[in-house]
């Protein structure tokens, strides 16, 4: 079911979103923590990305038998790619160069692209996927826009992310990574979080809702509240929602 035009227009109001800003004492070892959960370095991270394969593998689930052209948003150390087949091209938006730079991986890549802008106007993918990245976006509703642009007909979107907001997220990373992170540094690791995650998991379903007629929705957990991942599969763009926000939120 679609969310209502009020519901949608209220949540769009708040976009594009500033990042809450860090303490000093957090910016200092900011960028080393963000490589270490990435690489899954420490014994929370390792765990994390353990549990995290649930999101891999759902969003990997439509190409078991064959390779499809995909675009990948925020690719970030290309921990993807061990659960997609070759054989089409892959794409990946990933502004941060220095999570990919040096990976083996990289060759498997076609195109990497800093911003969902780059991306040439007449490409088309049958994918655009996203793994744990939707909650970082302060322009969410220019990037779910321009997806739906740039999906070949009959493609979809396919979307991992955390329960953001859900009781059972919060207290999962307040008893790993918060706890680890506390006893390692004495710094508050909500901090991080709400720097880092600024769109919860409602509010990022809310507006693939209202960009995507044909929306289903997975949970890993009980429900939305008891769950610590989702998974959204989308298709069908509206157009005439997608072309009003690059109007409204693009350039």
């Amino acid at each position: 079911m679609s969310p209502r035009p009020g519901d949608v227009e209220a949540r769009l109001q708040r976009f594009p979103k500033a990042r809450p800003p860090l303490p000093p004492r957090l910016q200092e070892i900011y960028a080393r923590q963000y490589a270490e959960n990435r690489a899954g370095e420490s014994t929370a991270a390792s765990l994390s990305q353990r549990l995290e394969q649930w999101m891999h593998r759902q969003v990997a689930a439509d190409v078991r038998d064959r390779a499809k052209p995909t675009l990948e948003l925020g690719a970030g150390n290309l921990n993807q790619l061990p659960f997609e087949p070759e054989g089409a091209a892959y794409d990946i938006v990933e502004p941060f160069a220095e999570l990919y730079r040096g990976s083996p991986r990289l060759p498997r890549v076609r195109d990497v692209f800093a911003d969902i802008a780059d991306v040439p106007a007449g490409r088309r993918y049958d994918r655009i996927t996203s793994i744990a990245a939707l909650e970082h976006i302060c322009d969410l509703p220019l990037v779910l826009a321009r997806s739906a642009q740039l999906l070949a007909p009959g493609g979809g979107f396919r979307a991992a992310i955390p329960s953001e907001g859900g009781f059972l997220w919060r207290l999962g990373w307040s008893l790993t990574t918060g706890l680890e992170f506390r006893l390692r540094h004495g710094l508050d690791y909500g901090l991080l979080m709400a720097h880092e995650h600024v769109n919860d998991a409602a509010e990022i379903e809310a507006l693939v809702r209202a960009v995507f007629e044909d929306v289903q929705v997975r949970s890993f957990g009980l429900g939305r509240q008891l769950s610590l991942y989702r998974f959204i599969e989308a298709s069908r763009p509206r157009a005439e929602v997608a072309d009003a926000w690059l109007r409204r939120f693009g350039s």
